[in-house]
């Protein structure tokens, strides 16, 4: 039979939303792959809720994956999607303010009855009127789960392990939907359950039949199509998500600078999956330390860092307080250490699987006593890679612990990634303490850079001890002596400061001329571009200023900033950055745009606060 008319889109946003045992994100991450291999540029969102299992069919336990895929540069994982696809009724009413008019919703009808209605609290037998869905939607009702208990006949499964595999006939079905081939989809499948034969058989055959039960039916006047881009530079590109690429980035670096990788973490929400792939990767020489809380492994990573390994360790809010007391030590002892913080709601154990940026003035103040350290920040999914690459070369090459700051958007997001050549990174210069340098000892620190050089046990003659108390600039024992004190705080200080000196410049997008600037840091990037690029398109003004060196800042950060008149500081918290601006660049008066929900910006809120601003 042949297929229906096709429309081509420029892009499009789906969203994946069922119970938390639907394997919507498992669904969704499959899509986004292949479209990813099929040549489109892809944003993804996951947004799961922080219990473990709620009631099933209630609204507490809806979980969602959000796709984004165009056919052209995209920078976040859109607003609101074009299709819906509901396994049951609560994941229809918590995401039906976020369907864009004339979209598509896919439902199970197989979990519409008046029980699963109940459940999501609606008060008739009419879920679509009660929530006033427009007439523009279309509605593709499919009987998931009856369908998917059909396609495993014989398979000699329990029902709950049948309906399981419902969430693979719903990607069936979208694959048929958005003209995405499934054998790619097959592969995929083949790497997961590949150990599971008879899963896999199951799973692939559900997928195939959901495919062709879309085929068979056609069951909307028209399937879509999004061609791939031809905008991305060539290269080999995968999907990757931000903690991914940022283990990735940590090996890239230890292995361009012949250094082991050591990491010393504790498990902890959303900053565990860093730690899961550096622990795969022993093939790559990777020593993953698995602590017994959080202040053991940093300081685990400490003592490696002392015994001459590239030592990180991951976490996220909660755990930067508890390590704060190390990343003094290793502050005081002047050792590398890469932090990687994956931020999260809070305080406390807040909102564990939501997004922010609350922790930036716990990472630029949060320890006793004058305690410098470098902080930066990764923009999106794929340059998470980069910025932990840098993060290591910083701490190697000025013995310093760094801070990388990631957030829950993009570390559990995913976007297209060019596959880079360790040949063409950055080399990685330690500053070591090597025999026969005339005059130098361990305590002997480069005088223009304030760098101090790394004496790592076992080189002859550098032989010494380190700790937590002062010492003396000279000998390096143990000093209380008040006129020494302040030389050593000055000198770490002036330490970190240096840095500013070899950053990258901070680079303005938008309109140079512009009547706003618009500034914003991390993970907000794609929201901010997409809104400051589309605010530009209808007429308007406005630049950005997009910040991933916090501390130091980039040397021409004043320059720029006093150029324009208005400038706005948009973040996802209550002004962290902006407070800390103001102390930098007090010259300038600095408005803000802020959100503490546990979500990332929308582009049509941020439109409208740019408006309101330029009239």
């Amino acid at each position: 039979m042949e297929n229906t008319l096709k429309t081509e889109l420029d892009n499009v946003v789906v969203r994946f939303s069922g119970d938390s045992g639907d394997g919507m994100q498992l669904t969704g991450m499959l899509f986004s792959n292949l479209s990813a291999i099929l040549g489109n540029e892809i944003s993804t969102f996951p947004d799961y809720p922080s219990e473990i299992r709620a009631p099933l069919g209630t609204l507490g336990g809806v979980s969602g994956f959000q796709v984004h895929l165009g056919s052209s540069k995209i920078y976040t994982p859109g607003d609101d999607a074009d299709v819906l696809v509901a396994m049951n009724p609560a994941a229809l009413k918590v995401n039906i303010k976020s369907i864009k008019k004339g979209g598509i919703i896919i439902f199970d009808t197989d979990t519409f009855e008046k029980t699963d209605l109940n459940k999501a609290e609606f008060k008739t037998d009419n879920p679509f009127e009660e929530l006033s869905v427009s007439e523009t939607t279309q509605l593709i009702p499919a009987p998931l789960s009856s369908l998917t208990q059909s396609s495993l006949e014989g398979f000699g499964f329990d029902i709950k392990t049948v309906l399981r595999s419902k969430n693979m006939f719903a990607l069936g079905l979208i694959c048929w939907l958005f003209n995405r081939p499934i054998d790619q989809a097959i592969h995929f499948l083949e790497n997961k359950f590949g150990k599971k034969p008879d899963l896999l058989h199951a799973n692939v055959k559900v997928l195939t039949d959901g495919f062709n039960y879309g085929n068979n039916l056609h069951l909307t006047v028209s399937t879509f199509l999004v061609e791939k881009s031809h905008e991305t530079p060539k290269g080999s590109y995968t999907s990757i998500s931000g903690n991914k690429a940022t283990a990735w980035g940590l090996i890239a670096a230890s292995k361009k600078v012949g250094l082991e990788l050591f990491l010393g973490s504790y498990p902890i929400t959303p900053a565990t999956d860093i730690m899961q792939e550096l622990a795969l990767r022993k093939d790559m020489g990777v020593k993953v330390f698995q602590a017994e809380d959080e202040i053991a492994g940093i300081t685990s990573a400490i003592g490696a860092s002392f015994a001459g390994c590239l030592a990180a360790t991951s976490t996220s809010g909660p755990g930067l307080a508890l390590k704060s007391e190390a990343i003094g030590l290793a502050v005081m002892a002047e050792l590398p250490l890469v932090v990687v913080d994956v931020m999260r709601g809070g305080p406390s154990t807040g909102l564990p699987t939501k997004t922010e940026q609350t922790d930036l003035l716990q990472a630029l103040y949060g320890r006793n006593g004058e305690s410098p350290v470098v902080v930066m920040a990764a923009s999106t999914p794929a340059d998470c890679f980069h910025f932990a690459f840098m993060a290591s070369k910083i701490a190697l090459e000025y013995m310093t612990p760094v801070i990388l700051l990631t957030d829950a958007f993009i570390g559990n997001g995913t976007s297209l990634w060019k596959l880079p050549k360790l040949a063409e990174l950055p080399e990685i210069q330690p500053n070591y303490a090597q025999q026969g340098m005339e005059g130098c000892n361990v305590t002997s620190r480069d005088e223009k850079t304030k760098v101090r050089y790394w004496s790592i046990p076992g080189t002859k003659g550098f032989g010494h001890r380190n700790g937590g108390l002062e010492k003396d600039y000279y000998s390096g024992a143990i000093s209380s002596d008040p006129v020494n004190h302040q030389k050593m705080v000055d000198t770490r200080e002036q330490k970190v400061s240096n840095i500013s000196l070899v950053l990258p410049e901070l680079k303005l997008e938008g309109t140079m001329d512009a009547d706003l600037l618009v500034i914003g840091w991390g993970g907000t990037h794609g929201h901010l571009m997409t809104a400051v690029n589309g605010m530009n398109k209808k007429g308007s003004k406005i630049a950005l200023a997009h910040f991933n060196y916090i501390n130091p800042l980039p040397k021409n950060t004043v320059e720029v900033i006093q150029r324009y008149k208005k400038v706005v500081v948009c973040e996802l918290n209550s002004g962290q950055f902006a407070t800390y601006l103001r102390s930098k660049v007090p010259a300038v008066e600095f408005l803000q745009y802020n959100k503490v929900q546990g979500q990332p910006f929308t582009v049509a809120e941020l439109e409208e606060c740019f408006v309101k601003l330029l009239k």
